[in-house]
């Protein structure tokens, strides 16, 4: 008799994995291709391929008639791990509305989800979607980027990311504080976008402002997609604070933002990570953004918003700076 298909494991109402090997995500945004070349945008963008095996590719954004060298931000979207992508509706309409403010190169970077590819596969897609774009700046890169190597300027490189993009953010900016990008580049600047970070312990007014299904849902979360990871709740990944974790002064950048929003479940960890980062003796230069009003990257989900031109604003002006 054939076998039934049957759930394995799911997080309801954001994923669940079945028995065949399927994976249903429900609250994906439907995939949209880019615009090269459409009158009516005032940026043009294409799908790029980083590196056949591992499969990683990007959607990149560029104003029209660029005048000058722009800034390159490297963007790694949130997600929780399992789910969105950089070709969605949600990320292609933000980055139209955000690359003609910001007037810069960006990179929005397709790594592999868990949990058909389990953390920490995603880091390794990230960091080398980083050292391609680093790559770029050689007088003959192997796979060479027309975009970057004539408008892109790889003395003003950023990494930035929202929610789980924001943990990928912070555990890049690590990596690039012990080991060299291609040709010398730096990162500039860092953005995490409440990114999320936990531990099995409360910080800030977590113990008070977080229902325990928020909690239950961060801690599920993590140990969805990264099943394996030592320390559970407590890897370093999630925890930068964990017994064994690497300084936050190692952190491999001059400048870093961190975002949150006052009633995002996760804004006491943006603040927790950003008053850590102060005390932790990084030499870089470092600014906590709020907006109380709003939830969980706003900015997303609705970049003509009031509240959220003025996050858009503020992080255009902030590649500039």
């Amino acid at each position: 008799m054939a076998s039934t298909k049957h759930i394995i494991s799911e997080i309801p109402t954001y994923i669940t994995l079945y028995s065949d090997g399927t994976v249903d995500r429900p609250r994906q945004a439907p995939l949209v291709p880019p615009n090269l070349d459409d009158p009516n945008i005032p940026v043009s963008s294409k799908d790029i391929t980083i590196s056949q095996n591992p499969n990683i590719s990007a959607r990149l954004y560029l104003p029209k008639n660029p005048t000058k060298k722009l800034p390159i931000l490297v963007f790694f979207h949130g997600g929780g791990f399992f789910f969105e992508s950089a070709f969605s509706k949600l990320y292609h309409e933000h980055f139209n509305v955000f690359v003609s403010q910001a007037n810069s190169v960006v990179v929005s970077v397709e790594y592999r989800l868990a949990p058909e590819h389990p953390l920490p596969v995603c880091y390794n897609d990230c960091w080398n979607a980083l050292q391609w774009v680093a790559s770029n700046s050689a007088e003959n890169p192997i796979n060479p980027e027309p975009w970057l190597i004539n408008h892109g300027d790889f003395s003003r490189v950023f990494i930035g990311g929202d929610s789980a993009g924001g943990n990928i953010v912070h555990n890049i900016a690590m990596r690039a504080g012990s080991e060299s990008l291609p040709n010398e580049v730096k990162l500039l600047g860092a953005i995490l976008q409440h990114p999320y970070f936990y531990s099995s312990y409360p910080v800030g007014a977590e113990s008070v402002k977080l229902t325990s299904s928020e909690r239950d849902l961060f801690t599920s979360v993590w140990s969805f997609v990264y099943p394996s990871a030592p320390g559970g709740i407590d890897n370093p990944m999630v925890n930068p604070l964990a017994v064994g974790a690497p300084s936050l002064e190692g952190i491999g950048c001059d400048r870093m933002i961190v975002c949150v929003a006052g009633k995002d479940g996760i804004r006491e960890r943006g603040v927790w990570y950003y008053e850590n980062v102060k005390k932790s003796g990084w030499k870089g230069k470092l600014e906590l953004f709020e907006e109380k009003d709003e939830d969980h990257v706003y900015h997303i989900f609705h970049p003509e918003s009031e509240n959220g031109q003025k996050l858009i604003k503020r992080l255009a002006s902030y590649l500039h700076e």
